[in-house]
């Protein structure tokens, strides 16, 4: 990602993904089109009954107020809505309110939503009464069973499977093989590694860590449960492949500045 200028800035140009996260080429990234309901145009026998009544009605949208959370993208909130029309009319309606730039949204800003989105079914109530509890085995003594933690070696190896484990569990795509090439390609694989010449430094947002982001793309690309530091090997790979699913469909496409 160093001394790119242009492709730090985080981009929510999903998925053309398929996380903006579609431009991702992959972050990341296809989007899921809304079907729409046709009815057939023959007419039925005057002597049959009315099918057109008994066809679902079509889902009205309706419009609520969203606010902004940390790591969020306008693709993956009209995702999560069915807006229709997806994140560019999520951006139109707001754009007042986002200004020139759909890639960097801040957390607490209020969006005007309007999503197709059916509500949800409630879950049905469990039964309140108490549970029973656990059998004791032989001896009246509970034993209680831990799965032991998982340790990573505290070097660029451990670093890219602590990393991959995470992007496991939130859906992030991503190979060792991808990782690694970017990582030496970006830094040589030093955590610490900043950009101090390049257009985006000009600007005062330096590419830093193990996959070069700047300190825009980091923040809005930042995988929950990591650290907030760039310089953080784990946090910086994350939410640099977070990124680049978004943009690109995965790190492993990425073969070049991007």
């Amino acid at each position: 990602m160093a001394g790119r200028g242009k492709h730090r800035r985080p981009r929510t140009n999903p998925l053309s993904r398929g996380v903006a996260i579609a431009g991702t080429g992959g972050a990341a990234l296809t989007l899921p089109l809304l079907g729409a309901t046709y009815a057939s145009a023959t007419e039925a026998p005057q002597s049959a009954p009315a099918v057109a009544q008994s066809l679902p009605q079509a889902v009205q949208p309706k419009s609520l107020t969203y606010t902004v959370a940390k790591g969020d993208t306008l693709y993956r909130i009209a995702d999560k809505y069915d807006v229709a029309g997806g994140w560019k009319k999520l951006y139109k309606d707001n754009r007042s309110a986002i200004g020139d730039s759909p890639k960097v949204i801040h957390p607490g800003l209020k969006l005007k939503v309007s999503t197709t989105k059916a509500p949800a079914a409630k879950k049905a109530t469990k039964s309140s009464a108490p549970a029973k509890p656990a059998a004791k085995p032989a001896g009246g003594v509970a034993k209680a069973t831990q799965a032991s933690a998982k340790t990573y070696a505290d070097n660029l190896d451990g670093w890219i499977r602590e990393a991959l484990d995470i992007m496991g569990q939130k859906g992030i795509p991503g190979s060792y093989d991808g990782i690694h090439r970017n990582v030496m390609r970006e830094s040589s694989g030093n955590p610490q590694a900043i950009n101090n010449w390049d257009s985006n430094a000009v600007k005062g947002t330096p590419s830093k860590g193990l996959l070069q982001t700047i300190d825009p793309t980091f923040q809005a690309y930042h995988v929950d449960g990591t650290s907030w530091d760039p310089y953080d090997p784990v946090a910086n790979i994350t939410a640099a492949c977070n990124y680049a699913a978004d943009r690109y469909g995965s790190i492993d496409n990425v073969n070049g500045p991007y």
